[in-house]
């Protein structure tokens, strides 16, 4: 693997600037530990975890990338920042188990009271007497909220969300490439390494964001089809299988679901199914939410949940985890190789 040496590889200690976000539902310590593993960076996403799930995602990428418990841990953990608001004490348990586990990073997203949990985890390091701070990932969608992680609450790396990406989002989020150039015009040079998220599904897709000007990239979709994630065979399969024009922005999953907790002008993107036909043709919501559980629980395809982003129809096969970062970095390096030929001397 060849390694790529800018702000955030060397704040990473890592040879490829490629990240695997924080899914909930998806993104356990398994594929954490295997994406850390193959030389980029996991995360394991919290959702809607209790604190002893999330131990045990921790305890099993301990296990997997053969740590004691007083080793580091070279992985970080995703929280919605809105779950931990509901309830602020349980909010301070649900961060403490990763940052007692020493994780890495820290990524949160989605609340509106985002700094208080930077507060805590700043404080939690400063008590404890950490050799390293925990680094502290905060999501973006606008430049106002850029400039506010940036100046306001000095994050250590700002990842910019485009429309694209699967999962949720703001509705009003601009393509990707439309926020990237827009946040890098305004941030400082000593500002923190700017990662790109959505879409993106391919060797190529890395090396056009890092010419563009981000020091790293982040996948969803991509790790979503890993042997690692905990997406069942069902949701895989319709991956693979999917069209490029398959997916949708729609809060129809989280009515059926009953998770109508997010902030405002927050809906996501999926595999657009019967659900979301049945949400958009105005089916009473508990026929809607009695034929999801049904299908979630007989794991039905045409009615359960599958999140993706725009970049699906590039996904085409199950690979471990490893491997997706191998095939990543080297594809990335031919496209950066090309784009150096079309300058000339």
């Amino acid at each position: 693997m060849s390694r790529i040496h800018n702000a955030f590889t060397v704040l990473m200690g890592i040879p490829t600037p490629i990240v695997a976000a924080p899914m909930a539902g998806a993104s356990g310590g398994a594929l954490a530990a295997q994406t850390s593993a193959a030389g980029a960076f996991g995360f394991v996403g919290a959702g809607y975890m209790s604190p002893s799930r999330i131990q045990d995602e921790l305890s099993l990428a301990r296990t997997q990338l053969l740590l004691s418990d007083a080793d580091p841990l070279p992985i970080g953990v995703g929280y919605l920042a809105w779950q931990l608001e509901k309830d602020p004490p349980s909010g301070v348990d649900l961060l403490d188990v990763s940052l007692s586990n020493r994780v890495q990073a820290i990524w949160l997203a989605f609340g509106n009271s985002i700094d208080r949990w930077i507060a805590h985890i700043r404080s939690y390091d400063a008590r404890s007497g950490r050799e390293r701070k925990t680094l502290i990932f905060v999501q973006v969608s606008s430049v106002k909220e850029a400039l506010i992680a940036i100046q306001d609450w000095k994050v250590d790396v700002l990842v910019a969300q485009g429309s694209e990406s699967g999962g949720h989002g703001y509705s009003a989020t601009p393509p990707l490439l439309t926020l990237v150039p827009s946040i890098l015009a305004v941030l400082p040079k000593d500002g923190p390494p700017l990662l790109a998220a959505g879409g993106l599904s391919t060797g190529g897709h890395v090396a056009s964001l890092l010419v563009l000007g981000v020091s790293g990239v982040v996948l969803g979709t991509r790790f979503l089809v890993t042997k690692e994630s905990c997406y069942n065979e069902v949701q895989k399969n319709v991956l693979v299988t999917a069209s490029g024009n398959a997916t949708v922005r729609t809060t129809a999953f989280d009515r059926a679901r009953g998770t109508l907790d997010w902030p405002e002008g927050v809906d996501g993107r999926a595999i657009y199914n019967k659900t979301v036909q049945d949400v958009d043709g105005g089916i009473d919501i508990e026929i809607v939410r009695q034929n999801f559980n049904k299908a979630t629980q007989d794991r039905d395809p045409d009615r359960m949940l599958v999140w993706a982003g725009t970049g699906v129809d590039l996904v085409t096969g199950i690979q471990t985890a490893q491997d997706v970062v191998r095939e990543l970095d080297a594809d990335m390096m031919k496209h950066l190789s090309c784009v150096s030929t079309l300058i000339a001397t």
